[in-house]
């Protein structure tokens, strides 16, 4: 008979095991989280009760301003009878705000470049597309797309009306910048990045020399400089487009910061690895493009969208050089006087167009931070 079996007689139903007992409420699920986040400490909890009092003076009358007694349906400013938010100005301006003064019967080319954007970058943050279908979507994006997108939106080809840019502006025009600027700035980046760490002296020192000297100035020195100083060095007769001046410029100063965020991830690759690349008897561009730059940029990841949401923001200064991005649309409307005072309602839209895409490029940068973290999985 062993130690644990019950007695003869005795009640075998007691001597059985029982199963263990859930854990007490208050230290785990939802209860645990709010004692151990927000009320862990005397301190936290007066903190915590002074933002949800905060919240509480600042959501209401919010919601009650946008959405409770705001005008959604009109025309005029007539139209906006209540103390709330004038939404109809977003409305009857809407066109404005996303084509500028493009010519209304050439829109469709805009669309059309909306369209394929949403292509390319739709299926990228889906979950479930196949990788064959993302890479090949991510090579014409980054290709085609580009020449697509000029040849509708400037004509003068294929029976296509020319259109200046002069007249492109409002979010078409954010979005030109910020593409052409994303899709450049990356490969030059890379190769001032290789350059500043390269063993010639002469690559090293004028990659070093580039970056810093583009590092050094403010970006809207940068496009007053391509604006105004570019032309007076250029021969008699000879111009030089607004758009492109502007592109050049956001394109090298841009590209001089990326190149000091890939420099990091370079520096950041363990020495055994070009040791290894070396060893499999790969030359330097095939050990940089299979081994040493994939690593590199995948530690790199949310420095480079974060330089991407830099630029995508930074597109808003072109208005020094006559250009009319989303923001400076907004403002020339809300300087008309038939709209009244309409100035917080355009604000609020132009912010919400920059955090839409500021914010799904954040995600996205995450999600694929997420997909390629194979360095520490069991």
């Amino acid at each position: 008979m062993r130690a644990t079996d019950p007695p003869d007689g005795a009640d075998q139903e007691a001597f059985r095991p029982r199963p263990p007992r859930p854990p007490p409420a208050n230290t785990v699920g939802p209860v645990r989280w709010v004692r151990e986040n927000l009320f862990s400490s005397p301190l936290n909890g007066l903190l915590t009760v002074t933002a949800l009092y905060l919240l509480w003076l600042l959501i209401p009358p919010l919601v009650d301003w946008a959405l409770l007694s705001a005008d959604f349906t009109g025309s005029t400013w007539d139209d906006c009878t209540s103390d709330g938010a004038c939404w109809v100005f977003i409305g009857a301006r809407l066109e404005f705000f996303i084509y500028g003064h493009y010519p209304p019967p050439e829109r469709w080319r805009v669309d059309i470049m909306f369209l394929l954007l949403a292509l390319v970058l739709v299926p990228q943050v889906v979950p479930g597309t196949p990788a064959r279908v993302r890479t090949w979507l991510g090579i014409f994006g980054l290709t085609l797309y580009p020449v697509i997108t000029g040849v509708l939106l400037l004509g003068g080809v294929f029976d296509l009306p020319f259109i200046e840019t002069g007249k492109w502006g409002g979010l078409m025009l954010t979005l030109v910048l910020s593409y052409v600027g994303i899709v450049a700035a990356l490969p030059i980046g890379i190769l001032l990045a290789l350059g500043r760490r390269s063993n010639m002296p002469a690559i090293r020192a004028l990659c070093v020399v580039f970056i810093e000297l583009w590092r050094g100035v403010p970006l809207i020195s940068v496009l007053f400089m391509a604006s105004v100083m570019l032309p007076l060095f250029l021969p008699d007769g000879m111009t030089f487009d607004k758009l492109l001046r502007a592109l050049i410029g956001i394109v090298m100063f841009q590209s001089a910061y990326m190149a000091e965020v890939v420099r990091g991830g370079l520096q950041g690759i363990p020495r055994g690895q070009y040791e290894a690349a070396a060893a499999l008897g790969l030359g330097y561009w095939r050990a940089t493009g299979l081994i040493i730059l994939p690593q590199a940029l995948k530690m790199v990841i949310p420095g480079i969208v974060n330089t991407f949401i830099a630029l995508f923001k930074d597109t808003t200064l072109v208005l020094i050089i006559g250009l009319f991005d989303v923001l400076a649309i907004v403002q020339a409307s809300i300087v008309d006087p038939a709209w009244g005072r309409v100035a917080v309602e355009g604000y609020v839209f132009a912010a919400f167009c920059f955090w839409v895409f500021c914010f799904g490029m954040s995600r996205y940068s995450q999600s694929l931070e997420k997909a390629l973290h194979t360095g520490h999985r069991r």
